[in-house]
C-alpha cells in the first residue's frame, strides 16, 4: 500500500514543482504551440509538459518499485525513454510520421520481446482463444503502437488526455494492487500522480500542454497496463471476485475513447481517400466543441461516459467478451452518430 502511495506522491510532487519552471523557460525561449486552423486554443501555449510528466513517473518507479520485481520494469523504462526522445524531438521540431513510427516500433519491440507484454489469448473473440506465437507477437506490437497513437490523437482539448489517462491508471492500478502485482501498481500510480499534478496546469485556461511527449508516454503506459491486465487476469483463480470472465472487454472499456475515436477517424479518412495521418477536426472532442460545449465541459462529458461504460462492463462481465465488445461498439457508434447529428442541426440553425 505504502509503495504505491509513495510512487503517487513522488511523481505528483516532482511534476508539480517542475512545470512552473518549464513554463517559464518555454516562454523565455519562445517554445510555443502556436494556434492554427485546427487548434482548439487561441493563445500561444508551451507544449513541453510531457517533460515534467516523464520525470515524475520515472522517479516514482525507480524509487518505489519493489526490487525483487523490478526486472520487468527496467524494459518498460527503456521503452519510455525512446518514446520520450521521439516525443520531445517532435514537440520542438516536427518529426515525419515515418520516423515517429519507427521509434514507436522500437519501443513496442522492447516491451513485447523483453518485458513479455503480449496478448496471448482473445478469450473466444472470433472463436479464437490461444494465439500462435507469431500472431501474438504481431498483434501485441500493433496494439501497443495503436494505443500510443490513440492517446496522441485525443490530446486536442484541455484536460482530456490527462483525465482519461488518470482514469485508466487509477482503475487498473487498483486491480494490480489487489492481486499483489505491486510493480505494475507503482507504474500505474506513478503516472496517476504525475497526471494529477499536470492537470492542475492544463485545465482551462491551460498554462501548458503535454505535447506528443506526454500523450505518447500515457499511451505507452496504458498499453502496458491494459495488456498485462488481460494476461494476469488469466492467472487469478476463477472463483475469486478479482477474476473477470471478459477481461479484454474491460480493458477496451477503460480505453474506449482513444481506441474507438482513433479507429473511427482513420476509417473515415481512408473512406474519403485521404491518408490516415491527414490532420482534421473530426474527432469526438472537436464535435463536442462544435456542439457548443467548452473544453472542460467536453472533457467532463467524455470522462463521465467512460466511467459509466467501465461500470456496466464490469457489472456484466459474465456476459462474455464478444457480447460486451459488440455492445461497446454499438454504444460508441450510436453516440458518435448522435453527436454528428447534433452538430449538423446546430449549424443548420445558425445558417437559418
Amino acid at each position: 500500500m505504502f509503495t504505491t502511495l509513495l510512487g503517487f506522491i513522488t511523481a505528483f510532487t516532482l511534476t508539480y514543482l517542475a512545470i512552473p519552471a518549464i513554463i517559464r523557460i518555454a516562454r523565455e525561449k519562445k517554445l510555443y504551440d502556436r494556434p492554427n486552423e485546427r487548434s482548439a486554443h487561441e493563445e500561444p501555449t508551451p507544449s513541453l509538459g510531457g517533460i515534467a510528466i516523464f520525470a515524475g513517473v520515472v522517479c516514482g518507479i525507480i524509487l518505489w518499485a519493489p526490487v525483487q520485481t523490478f526486472g520487468m520494469l527496467q524494459y518498460v523504462l527503456a521503452a519510455m525513454v525512446i518514446i520520450f526522445l521521439i516525443g520531445i524531438k517532435d514537440d520542438l521540431v516536427p518529426l515525419s510520421p515515418t520516423k515517429k513510427l519507427l521509434g514507436q516500433i522500437m519501443a513496442a519491440l522492447i516491451l513485447v520481446y523483453k518485458s513479455h507484454v503480449k496478448i496471448t489469448s482473445l478469450y473466444g473473440v472470433f472463436w479464437v482463444y490461444e494465439l500462435p506465437e507469431l500472431a501474438s507477437f504481431a498483434l501485441s506490437i500493433v496494439a501497443i503502437i495503436g494505443i500510443v497513437n490513440a492517446f496522441n490523437l485525443i490530446d486536442g482539448i484541455n484536460g482530456l488526455a490527462g483525465s482519461i489517462g488518470l482514469l485508466a491508471c487509477v482503475s487498473l492500478g487498483c486491480w494490480f494492487f489487489a492481486v499483489d502485482r505491486l510493480e505494475l501498481a507503482v507504474l500505474a500510480f506513478s503516472l496517476a500522480g504525475a497526471l494529477t499534478a499536470f492537470l492542475k496546469y492544463n485545465f482551462s485556461p491551460a498554462r501548458i500542454f503535454m505535447g506528443d511527449t506526454g500523450a505518447m508516454l500515457i499511451g505507452l503506459v496504458c498499453a502496458v497496463l491494459g495488456i498485462k491486465f488481460v494476461e494476469i487476469n488469466r492467472e487469478v483463480p476463477a472463483d475469486l471476485p478479482l477474476h473477470f470472465r471478459s477481461a479484454p472487454a474491460i480493458a477496451i472499456a477503460v480505453l474506449i475513447l482513444p481506441v474507438f475515436d482513433t479507429l473511427r477517424v482513420i476509417t473515415n479518412r481512408l473512406m474519403s481517400g485521404k491518408s490516415p495521418f491527414y490532420p482534421d477536426r473530426t474527432h469526438i472532442h472537436h464535435m463536442l466543441l462544435d456542439a457548443g460545449l467548452t473544453h472542460m465541459q467536453a472533457t467532463a462529458v467524455l470522462v463521465v461516459i467512460n466511467v459509466l461504460i467501465i461500470a456496466w462492463v464490469v457489472a456484466l462481465n459474465f456476459w462474455g467478451t464478444t457480447v460486451l465488445l459488440l455492445l461497446e461498439l454499438g454504444f460508441a457508434l450510436a453516440f458518435s452518430f448522435w453527436l454528428r447529428w447534433l452538430v449538423r442541426r446546430r449549424n443548420d440553425i445558425r445558417t437559418a
